[in-house]
């Protein structure tokens, strides 16, 4: 927010608000967009590895690759094992508090960012790992991770610019 601020005192956007986008959107909408979509990934993996970094040090673990942590899906499950706990602990909190700062970015559009994120994420992990995930853990983990992340954003923007939202029931009257 301060970052924001900061930017526009200097007369530089950095987040572009955009609303509700219209099929036949100009050039400059579908740049606004893609900056936004942008800003989420950098925001998503920053928040990733700053939490896995503190999980490796919080649970004192050193079996654990820290810059393959994200896209690690070979961890065999256990609640004993601490590299799969640093695995789970650091997906679980970087999709809840990542729906968080995607609502303070992009406002209404928490659950398409949150998707398209996501779904970029698998391609990264299909991409980093050369091969496709197959452990239904890493999907439960991720799929639990999506849906915090939407909901917890969306209530969350709710709850922030709510003022912004039209409810049908305004637009009886108009």
């Amino acid at each position: 927010m301060l970052l924001d601020y900061c930017c526009r005192c200097c007369g530089f956007n950095l987040i572009k608000r955009h609303g509700h986008l219209p099929l036949n959107t100009p050039l400059h909408d579908t740049w606004a967009v893609l900056q936004n979509l942008f800003m989420c990934i950098l925001c998503f993996y920053s928040l990733y590895y700053i939490v896995v970094s503190l999980c490796i040090g919080i649970l004192r673990v050193d079996e654990v690759d820290s810059l393959l942590a994200p896209f690690d899906y070979t961890t065999q499950p256990s609640w004993q094992s601490p590299k799969y706990l640093v695995t789970v602990i650091s997906t679980e909190v970087t999709y809840s508090v990542g729906g968080l700062i995607f609502a303070w970015i992009v406002e209404d559009w928490v659950w398409d960012y949150a998707i398209t994120v996501t779904l970029l994420h698998i391609g990264l992990t299909v991409a980093v790992m050369a091969d496709f995930p197959s452990a239904e853990h890493w999907w439960i983990a991720l799929g639990s991770g999506l849906l915090m992340m939407i909901f917890g954003g969306q209530l969350l923007a709710y709850r922030l610019f709510r003022n912004n939202f039209v409810h049908p029931a305004d637009l009886q009257d108009f």
